[in-house]
């Protein structure tokens, strides 16, 4: 038995070793059901929409049925999930008459295309005609499409991680399988299409501030173009990115799970952006000051956050350390010890 994640007894998973291992290739599997089960609940439950009709939430996941699992075979990892999925929506219009319905999702799996998916939204019986079922059906629609494409990210990312190991070389070339290959091209087209300039909406929720720092065994110009350059970025993150590397320029990564903007860019001294969880309240971005400074042979990163949800402040703090600090070490080799 392996424990993935400290303190967390949903976490723990079967992994096996190939007794034939050469090479240093291995082979690993890992059941991620319960986890994945937990993971869909807690990004479907609470989504809203709102329109001049009134609003709609959904208020309860009742239905999570299936399975997933992960292989790592040679260092290529092999992703399979196959959900049925049932939750409930509340609606309430201007006037405050309340509604209630469902929607219902029986093919999210590895073998369909997200943009294909089947997402049925209908109203209970005896409800009379409302149109926030229309709202559900475009925008709701939308909002759970979006959820569910996250879900599938963090399953890429979150859970997968530490199961591509280091080659010979210390270096663990990034894999992907043929399915996420053939998408690639659609991801980053889809992706720059949802990157519009970001909306000052006035949101108010309590922030914090504090600053991490990291030492990598590189130059401070090679550690800058890790963060600007799209194919330096794609190989950290293992998967499509899109990133416009210039002031202004718009980034995309992990699926849409992170996005955001670069405000200030110094070559091989700093970088300012516009950063965001996509599940932080819409259109609420946090500011990172990133300053790369010389150590002789080493150079120190010291990233300054501020704007980051009291909420997601740990959730940050320990997403940038394995999704980008470990990761950019494991990937480029450049840290003192291998993650």
């Amino acid at each position: 038995m392996a424990k993935w994640g400290e303190g967390d007894p949903r976490w723990i998973v079967e992994e096996r070793a190939d007794a034939t291992n050469v090479n240093n290739w291995h082979w690993t599997e890992r059941d991620a059901t319960n986890w994945s089960s937990d993971k869909l609940k807690s990004l479907l439950l609470g989504l809203s929409v709102e329109n001049e009709e009134g609003n709609c939430e959904v208020t309860e996941v009742s239905k999570v049925e299936g399975e997933a699992s992960i292989n790592n075979r040679k260092g290529k990892l092999i992703f399979f999930y196959e959900w049925n999925l049932k939750a409930t929506w509340t609606g309430k219009s201007k006037a405050g008459v309340k509604y209630k319905g469902t929607i219902e999702v029986p093919n999210l799996s590895d073998e369909n295309d997200m943009e294909d998916l089947d997402i049925s939204v209908s109203l209970n019986k005896d409800e009379p005609d409302t149109p926030l079922l229309n709202l559900m059906k475009t925008k709701g629609v939308e909002i759970f499409r979006d959820a569910l494409q996250s879900y599938v990210g963090f399953l890429k990312t979150e859970f997968t991680q530490g199961m591509i190991l280091p080659t010979a070389n210390g270096v663990a070339k990034p894999q992907s399988t043929s399915q996420s290959k053939a998408k690639v091209d659609k991801t980053e087209i889809s992706s720059s299409a949802s990157t519009a300039a970001p909306i000052n909406t006035g949101v108010k929720i309590p922030t914090c501030k504090f600053t991490l720092r990291e030492t990598f065994l590189t130059s401070p110009a090679d550690l800058y173009r890790v963060f600007v350059n799209k194919e330096m970025v794609q190989a950290f993150t293992r998967g499509a990115a899109t990133v416009d590397g210039e002031r202004g320029g718009k980034f995309r990564l992990l699926d849409g799970n992170i996005l955001g903007e670069f405000t200030e860019l110094v070559p091989d001294e700093k970088i300012v952006m516009k950063w965001r969880y996509n599940n932080w309240p819409c259109e609420h971005y946090a500011t990172i000051t990133m300053t790369f400074l010389d150590r002789n042979s080493e150079t120190e990163l010291k990233v300054e956050y501020r704007g980051v949800p009291n909420s997601q402040e740990e959730q940050t703090k320990e997403g940038w350390k394995r999704y980008y600090f470990e990761s950019i070490k494991q990937t480029f080799g450049y840290g003192a010890r291998l993650f």
